[in-house]
């Protein structure tokens, strides 16, 4: 008898099982595979395509690949009939001038500016004396600024240094020293700064380099409000220059305060000018959209989003070794193989008769590694209404593993599932016990996990405006942003076995009855 009843049993949990697999799912996602996998990805991280930096050649080479096989598969190019959604991006260079008695000195050897500092407007000056206030310290016991008036004034300032001592490098915070030269509307600041004498690589790299910026609405606010005092950074020859006109020397006027315990504070008689301009070139970058028709006529408004950002960090020319490529075959050329074998598997599905209830829009973004630029781009200038967007499934990194699986890499770090939706958590865990059972990892899944990894891709863009999402993703390993994250360490089953997991959770969401319910506010409480 008790055999006869673990028999019936062992019947009855077999055919249950079959219930809750959909076997047109199961027949579809076969061509979600390591070959299929290789096949994109030999392609997307291989050497010639430079590491697909927003704006370069190897990131408009990875956008075209994309945008041809969405084209081949026959999907819809939703963006008034085009694959692309161009974003309004610009490199920001700045152009910065500073003459002493009419002769120009040279930028980033003599002076720089920060260009963060520098609003669209640009600023310029010109004044015949500067005014010399030692430390620009105002405390107790001593006083820098005691009678002086420094509106409309431009003052030379010490970036660090002490009154008691000239060997020591304290002596207030610069901004603080800033900010009171502002609120006492001096005209400018010149700030003596001996780094600029050896500037360091870094620091010289960072003011060269253009800065990338999306031309939102919030964006172009915030450059075009007003800036605050001009603010340039000047080596040690150009403050001697400048003390010259008063005879006398930094190490001169340090001495004084030293030894006296008093300001050496001085009108130098000399002619000053700058100026500094935002230059503005265009790039090109785009998001890549490819659209899928519901098949339900009451249904098909309602839009899933499957994304990844086929952008990376491009080449390090000053990387160690010989290979200066930075690959991003994990990040995120995984995720984005993932989005185009899942799309594949979904117009197979349509073109048999069992396309999804609903419409699905895949989409690879730009700009992830430049601050999740091209989905903030969409979730701003959506080509469907975010009201009929019911989920995004975003995957990011899927090709490897790290070191807290490296015994067992049959698992995938799950983020975000459970934030707004508990229909949608239930829906994605559910797909993974019916079709792949996978080892779900929810160690990173909080708002407080200092890692920070539910606000650093591109799902934060659409939860941020209340779209349930699931974030996937393998966890950092040693190659992160390193040329070493190449296609050789790869493990494409995996790569493949997660994508699937992406893929079934996508068709119960597609044909489900009704929308995951947002039943969770963004911090986590329940709704009323």
């Amino acid at each position: 008898m008790r055999r006869q009843f673990l028999y019936t049993s062992l019947i009855l949990l077999i055919g249950y099982t079959a219930v809750a697999q959909n076997k047109e799912a199961i027949k579809f996602s076969q061509t979600i595979n390591k070959d299929n996998a290789r096949k994109h990805l030999s392609v997307l991280a291989s050497d010639e395509y430079e590491g697909r930096e927003t704006g370069k050649k190897g990131g408009w080479m990875a956008a075209d690949y994309i945008k041809a096989h969405f084209k081949n598969l026959g999907l819809k190019g939703p963006v008034k009939g085009d694959y692309f959604q161009p974003i309004d991006m610009v490199n920001y260079g700045l152009s910065q001038v500073l003459t002493i008695e009419g002769q120009p000195v040279e930028p980033l050897k003599d002076f720089y500016v920060l260009p963060p500092m520098v609003s669209d407007k640009g600023f310029a000056f010109n004044t015949s004396s500067v005014q010399f206030a030692g430390y620009g310290l105002n405390k107790e016991g001593y006083n820098d600024y005691a009678g002086l008036n420094v509106q409309g004034k431009t003052v030379m300032i010490f970036r660090t240094g002490d009154p008691a001592s000239a060997n020591k490098s304290n002596g207030g915070n610069i901004n603080n020293k800033i900010k009171y030269l502002s609120d006492n509307q001096a005209q400018a600041v010149l700030v003596i700064d001996p780094t600029i004498d050896a500037m360091p690589d870094n620091l010289k790299s960072y003011l060269q380099a253009e800065q990338l910026v999306m031309k939102t609405k919030e964006n172009l606010d915030r450059m075009s409000s007003a800036q605050g005092i001009p603010v340039i950074y000047i080596g040690t020859a150009v403050a001697n220059q400048l003390l010259k006109s008063a005879k006398t020397t930094i190490e001169a006027v340090k001495k004084q305060i030293a030894e006296s315990g008093k300001p050496a504070s001085q009108e130098l008689k000399i002619a000053v000018s700058a100026s500094a301009k935002k230059t503005e070139t265009k790039v090109r970058a785009e998001n890549v959209l490819g659209f899928l028709e519901g098949s339900d006529p009451k249904l098909k408004n309602e839009v899933l989003v499957i994304t990844a950002h086929y952008d990376h960090i491009g080449i390090t020319p000053n990387a160690k070794g010989d290979d200066k490529i930075n690959n991003g075959a994990d990040d995120d050329g995984s995720g984005t193989t993932g989005v185009l074998m899942i799309a594949e598997a979904f117009v197979k599905a349509k073109k048999a008769g069992k396309g999804p209830k609903r419409s699905i829009l895949f989409m690879t973004v730009t700009g992830e590694e430049k601050g999740l630029l091209g989905s903030e781009w969409y979730s701003e200038y959506p080509i469907f209404p975010l009201q009929n967007t019911i989920t995004n499934l975003n995957i990011d990194m899927i090709g490897r593993g790290d070191a807290a699986h490296a015994s067992d890499n049959n698992f995938v770090y799950i983020i975000g599932s459970d934030m707004l939706s508990s229909d949608l958590d239930r829906i994605g865990k559910k797909a993974n016990k019916d079709y792949v059972k996978m080892n779900l990892d929810e160690k990173y899944n909080n708002r407080t996990d200092p890692n920070r990894f539910y606000y650093r891709s591109d799902h934060y863009n659409f939860a941020k405006h209340g779209i349930p999402v699931i974030f996937y993703f393998n966890g950092v390993h040693d190659d992160y942003h390193q040329p070493g994250d190449e296609i050789s360490k790869i493990d494409f089953p995996m790569l493949a076995k997660r994508a699937k997991l992406v893929y079934f959770t996508a068709w119960e969401l597609a044909n489900g009855a009704k929308r995951p319910v947002v039943d969770k506010n963004e911090d986590g409480t329940k709704k009323n």
